[in-house]
């Protein structure tokens, strides 16, 4: 074969090709963009900022005030408006070296790979065979006289072949649909690990703080009882009071100090908690502690409208991601009960020796075209095509609930902050109330007024305030986070992932 008549057959084949390309379509359905949900709020009755306090409250007495912002952005570093340096700093490492934020890294990178493979169905694929051999022809009888004598020969045969399906009915573009929607899922699966994993550093950090001021308000009681004690015995050692009160002071020392371990054993997993989600193993301890006071509530909360929550939540973008590659594998399914077209070409040379493959007249080639539509396969292409169609429904609904549990998420955040303020202001009420009570009776049973019946009651009482004070500010600053996470985080407002570089192939095109 001629090299001009060699390089005239791909021209021949795109002239074959562009007829059915020309008149492709795709069948199946094409996917739009979901509709934002038509709810304008969240609450049944327009949104109300946290109350603070109850009426008679002396200003000591309340609550940081907050604001709901509706339609505000969602800082992309929202954490950052806790103002805490070590919580930043903490967040940054774990973002750094969390070993489930690089697996999910990984699963993206892998999906963008799988998907520009996919787009090489497009294309024609051409391939270069060689083959050589050694061979003896039959001899004797069987032989031709003429070459009985050339019975053992060598037969080279080079040549390329080339090979195409036209995508007629849009089957391959529907797969190739359904590969970039799955690399969207994977996005939207790395932007949710990256919510998470600040989500649950924050709320850990919180739940420490929350935890060191338990112990320590413990411990101040445990001290002040201690005292009491040593009162209650010098009195009784002076006759003033019986044994009785001795014996009651003392259990009630030990009551409290029975409460401190658990408090301890709880900050000791917090803390290993924490040191797991920096990437760190338990024996590496991260060096921030965290306080309550060492914290900032976030005074002014942004409320995102419910037709922005459905573009920002990760979990409601997987979702619809997953609905458009359904959508694309009914239309895979449809396209495969259609004709199927192949055209394909083949050009080299053959001869018994590697210099007579020069030879134009060793040249060979052909040029073929070919069509396969399933006539009879007892309805395995059909019930493919309907269990496509029954996962996209299944897609669908998915994402309907997807969108409600995001709804709730936000509406369960707001009811918690616009109760966790009247409960903080109860719980300043009734800390100093509990304080001022206890100093007042233990005057009283140091004059002889009332008996340490009383006195331990209060003590008791005071106890429980102090807990319950440092629980319920502690309920608020994670509601108040739990609020960012429900409203998606902030990721448009911080840089994604970066594609890496194609590494460097020798042979790119093979």
């Amino acid at each position: 074969m001629s090299s001009s008549r060699r390089l005239r057959l791909p021209a021949r084949l795109a002239a074959l090709a562009l007829p059915l390309l020309a008149s492709a379509c795709m069948v199946g359905p094409d996917f739009h963009g979901a509709q934002a949900p038509p709810a304008a709020g969240y609450t049944p009755e327009p949104l109300r900022d946290p109350e603070v306090a109850a009426a008679g409250a002396h200003p000591s007495q309340h609550a940081p005030r907050q604001h709901f912002v509706p339609g505000a952005d969602v800082p992309g570093a929202w954490w950052r408006l806790f103002g805490s340096k070590a919580l930043d700093a903490l967040v940054a490492e774990a973002l750094a070296r969390n070993p489930t934020l690089e697996a999910a890294d990984a699963s993206l990178r892998a999906a963008r790979e799988s998907a520009e493979a996919q787009r090489g169905a497009l294309f024609p694929q051409v391939a270069f065979g060689g083959a050589a051999s050694y061979q003896k022809a039959p001899g004797g009888d069987i032989q031709s006289p003429l070459n009985n004598n050339a019975l053992l020969y060598s037969l080279a045969t080079p040549g390329v072949t080339v090979s195409y399906v036209p995508d007629v009915f849009g089957g391959t573009r529907r797969a190739i649909e359904a590969a970039d929607a799955q690399t969207a899922i994977q996005g939207w699966q790395y932007e949710a690990a990256v919510l998470t994993l600040t989500g649950n550093v924050v709320a850990a950090a919180i739940q420490e703080a929350s935890l060191r001021g338990q112990i320590a308000a413990t411990e101040k009681v445990i001290a002040a009882q201690t005292d009491l004690l040593k009162l209650i015995t010098t009195q009784s050692q002076a006759g003033q009071l019986a044994g009785a009160d001795v014996v009651q002071q003392t259990a009630l020392l030990a009551q409290s100090q029975q409460t401190l371990p658990p408090l301890q054993r709880a900050l000791a997993q917090q803390r290993n908690l924490l040191t797991a989600l920096a990437g760190r193993v338990p024996s590496e301890e991260i060096g921030q502690t965290f306080t309550l006071a060492g914290l900032r509530l976030p005074r002014n909360l942004p409320v995102s409208l419910p037709s922005r929550l459905v573009a920002q939540r990760p979990d409601v973008k997987a979702a619809e991601a997953a609905v458009q590659a359904a959508g694309a594998q009914v239309g895979v399914a449809l396209a495969n009960r259609l004709p199927q077209f192949t055209l394909s070409a083949a050009g080299g040379a053959s001869a018994t020796t590697f210099a007579g493959l020069l030879n134009p007249a060793a040249g060979l080639w052909s040029v073929a075209g070919a069509v396969a539509q399933p006539l009879f396969d007892a309805g395995t292409l059909f019930r493919r095509q309907r269990a496509a169609e029954e996962t996209l429904t299944q897609a669908q609904a998915q994402y309907r609930a997807t969108v409600l549990t995001a709804l709730q998420n936000v509406a369960d955040a707001l009811r918690a902050l616009q109760s966790d303020g009247r409960a903080v202001t109860a719980a300043n009420r009734a800390l100093e109330a509990s304080r001022e009570s206890v100093a007042l009776v233990r005057k009283q049973f140091t004059a002889g007024a009332v008996s340490s019946a009383s006195l331990l009651i209060t003590q008791q009482a005071y106890l429980q305030a102090v807990i319950s004070q440092n629980q319920a500010l502690a309920n608020q600053y994670a509601d108040t986070a739990a609020l960012f996470q429900a409203l998606g985080g902030g990721w448009w407002n911080r840089p994604g992932p970066a594609p890496r570089p194609d590494p460097a192939d020798p042979a790119p095109f093979l």
